[in-house]
């Protein structure tokens, strides 16, 4: 793909519950590199979006910025994810070198991506977070997690019965990649003690 999507090609994935939009990009020789990095193969890349006008088109500049090409969009506006994001999935085609590029510019951007080609979050881990949680920011706590290129957020619950006056509890069920875990943990564990939050000791498994 050498060119952002038009305005058409937006609207066309983004109104429609299940699209899948074929061949959006040039496949040209010209647009596609086959030196001594390895010949262009098709990789999947699932993502979670904010269901918010423009965030498709964006999460899909780093494609064309790293030169990947585009093969097809699967965009399910009608199935959310817990935390109230849309799923997608991007079919590409890159070399490996390329691949990796696009993968760290869509981190880098600020996207959430759930898995990428043979990548994938294998292990899963549930914290406690204690102490005033509202005051100090619950969505930027979150946002950084998030940020983490080992860590997604899979499921989150929050207990505030006194509001945002007294102390709250958040409930984070978080996947990892593969032998990443302590890597995630160490990254929660910094948050919360810039932010004067209590860590539970993790609960592996996902148990409650």
């Amino acid at each position: 793909m050498t060119s952002a999507l038009n305005s058409e090609s937006e609207a066309d994935a983004e109104s429609d519950d299940r699209t899948r939009s074929q061949s959006c990009g040039s496949r040209g020789d010209s647009d596609v590199d086959t030196g001594a990095d390895g010949q262009p193969q098709p990789h999947t890349i699932r993502l979670e979006l904010p269901d918010q006008p423009g965030q498709l088109l964006a999460a899909l500049e780093p494609i064309s910025d790293n030169g990947g090409n585009l093969l097809s969009i699967f965009h399910e506006r009608g199935n959310v994810t817990p935390r109230g994001r849309i799923p997608v999935e991007v079919d590409v085609e890159a070399t490996p070198d390329r691949f990796d590029a696009i993968v760290s510019a869509l981190r880098d951007g600020g996207v959430n991506v759930v898995q990428a080609g043979a990548e994938h979050y294998a292990e899963e881990v549930v914290v406690l977070l204690v102490g005033h949680l509202v005051d100090t920011d619950l969505s930027d706590t979150l946002r950084r997690i998030e940020q983490c290129p080992a860590a997604s957020i899979a499921d989150f619950s929050l207990n505030a019965p006194e509001g945002r006056t007294d102390t709250s509890s958040a409930r984070l069920r978080i996947a990892t990649r593969a032998g990443a875990t302590a890597e995630a943990l160490e990254m929660v564990s910094d948050i919360a003690e810039e932010k004067e939050l209590h860590v539970v000791e993790p609960l592996t498994g996902g148990a409650a």
